[in-house]
């Protein structure tokens, strides 16, 4: 533990790329592999379930350093993160344990959610008495199930890569999928040939950059393949050896969520295909909230998948009949994906589970332009433009001609509303002392009346319409967090009641009808674009005109 935690540190306290990979890399080089292999587990994003319940977690602390719950409770206010807390009101340890992370994981972490309340504590006291300052707090952080450092996953590959000269593509492969963190497995991860090939494994992901300009900025029309950018799950679907895998980007296996689209790959050759998992229904796209019915949802009944009908939008073919096609040009694997899905006969009752995704043509980039227009009207996002002669890569990285990108993705431009700041709650890390998590209203009228009292007909109410924390820099934030700190009107728990004044500029992508929000919306993806200095709170806008944002 206490090399992860030193690890911890240096990630922690550095800014720069090659510094941490430098960290990285010197923690990799002198690891247990059975350690390594956790250290890789949480570091690409992986969270053990929640051991303590976060009330038992601080009364134990409370009692173990002789505070009562009010002193305890202005600590945590002040400092923001519970893990933290505890680490800092504890008195210092007595002993020092040398057992690494993996023991610590295995035989302490893990079994506590078995054990009962008191044995949870008597091992928690033990455990604490073990360990000072950073170790510590990882180790709580690991309980609470909210461990989190800014490093990506692409730097951890990097590290590791460098430090076993395997290439740094065939480890994302590696550790794409259902990973699990071993010894063995890490030796393999990072060996000269793997041991064993999982037939369910994915390929990492290859992901596309915004468009920072215009298109022309591109070159030639004609040396990109343009298709509509669908607001859908991002799977690949996997036929290997007669079975059938469906994996999200979000490496989640989700083959038993979607049991049409299993079916439909039987007439598929083995091979893995790239795609988007979209709701469809009379050949019109439904909106995300329409799919989100679905996740989660193991086995879906016959009423769930005619009410919620899916497709996979197939885009890329990554392999086919056990050889990889991701180093041939986009023009070659895109021929081949059109032969094998066209090849597929269907019976008279069946419908067409699995597409292929359609071409934008265009003769120029002003015409295609005007093709993207129609985005919104196609249930689209947009439009990603593909270099044709480009190779699938891994993750988001800079992999096109002249350090650019060979995948780009070109949206629509937002929706943008003004709205008002109502409710505010502390952040987490090393912005848990600042108020950035902020509830925005809109107006909606109350021609109705307002809790059965007749109101004047042009009576307004403030009615909460989205949560967003990004968008801002960090001195907006300080500037917000000292209005929120003199205009508190209430607090409930951790969130505070705001008096209106300041007003907000967000951005968002799609709009739902929502019964769950009192503005009567749901949008996808709000972000806070600018603080509007310049608009009185009268002037946010209303709940009309998101409705007539909808209809367009």
């Amino acid at each position: 533990m206490k090399e992860f935690a030193a690890l911890f540190d240096a990630l922690d306290q550095s800014t720069a790329t090659s510094d941490k990979v430098a960290a990285l890399m010197a923690y990799f080089r002198q690891a247990d592999p059975a350690d390594a292999a956790w250290a890789v587990y949480f570091l690409t994003g992986n969270r053990p379930k929640q051991a303590v319940p976060s009330k038992r977690l601080h009364q134990i602390a409370a009692e173990v350093a002789g505070l009562p719950d009010w002193l305890f409770a202005e600590c945590y206010d002040q400092v923001g993160d519970l893990a933290e807390t505890i680490a800092l009101i504890l008195p210092p340890p007595t002993s020092r344990a040398s057992i690494g992370l993996s023991v610590w994981v295995n035989e302490r972490l893990l079994p506590l959610r078995q054990l009962d309340e008191a044995a949870q504590r008597a091992a928690l006291i033990g455990y604490w008495n073990e360990l000072a300052g950073t170790e510590r707090f990882v180790f709580n952080k690991l309980i609470t199930g909210g461990f989190r450092v800014g490093v990506s996953t692409l730097l951890v590959v990097r590290a590791l890569a460098n430090v076993s000269g395997v290439d740094a593509k065939v480890i994302s492969h590696r550790l794409a999928g259902d990973w699990q963190p071993t010894a063995q497995n890490f030796s393999a991860l990072v060996g000269e040939a793997s041991s064993a090939f999982d037939i369910s494994q994915p390929y990492p992901f290859f992901l596309a950059h915004p468009l920072p300009g215009s298109p022309e900025s591109l070159g030639v029309v004609d040396h990109w393949q343009a298709e509509w950018k669908w607001d859908g799950i991002r799977g690949q679907l996997i036929k290997r050896q007669g079975q059938f895998f469906l994996w999200s980007r979000g490496e989640e296996l989700v083959s038993a969520q979607f049991p049409e689209i299993i079916a439909a790959a039987a007439r598929l050759p083995n091979g893995v295909f790239d795609g988007e998992i979209v709701s469809k229904r009379d050949g019109r796209v439904m909106p995300f909230t329409a799919l989100q019915k679905r996740l989660g949802r193991r086995n879906p009944g016959k009423k769930i998948q005619a009410d919620t009908p899916v497709v996979f939008v197939a885009y890329d073919l990554l392999e086919v009949g056990g050889d990889d096609w991701r180093q041939r040009p986009l023009h070659e694997r895109r021929a081949k994906l059109h032969e094998v899905v066209y090849s597929m006969v269907l019976g008279p009752d069946e419908r067409h589970v699995i597409q292929l995704s359609e071409i934008v043509r265009a003769p120029s980039w002003p015409t295609l332009a005007m093709a993207r227009q129609q985005s919104r009207q196609n249930g689209t996002e947009g439009l990603m433009l593909k270099r044709r002669d480009s190779a699938y890569g891994v993750g988001r990285t800079a992999s096109g001609k002249g350090g650019g990108s060979d995948w780009w993705k070109w949206k629509v431009d937002p929706f943008t509303i003004d709205c008002v700041l109502m409710y505010a709650q502390r952040g987490h890390g090393k912005r848990a002392n600042l108020y950035t998590d902020y509830t925005f209203g809109i107006w909606k009228s109350n021609k109705d009346g307002h809790f059965g009292v007749e109101m004047p007909e042009n009576a307004r109410q403030l009615v909460t319409f989205a949560k967003a924390y990004s968008g801002l820099t960090d001195e907006e934030i300080r500037q917000v967090d000292a209005f929120i700190r003199k205009n508190t009107l209430e607090k409930f728990g951790p969130v505070r009641t705001v008096k209106a004044g300041m007003v907000f500029e967000l951005a968002f992508e799609g709009i739902q009808r929502s019964s769950r929000h009192k503005s009567g919306f749901a949008v996808r993806f709000p972000r806070i674009t600018r603080i509007r200095y310049d608009k009185k709170i009268e002037d946010a806008d209303t709940v009309e005109l998101i409705a007539a944002m909808m209809a367009q």
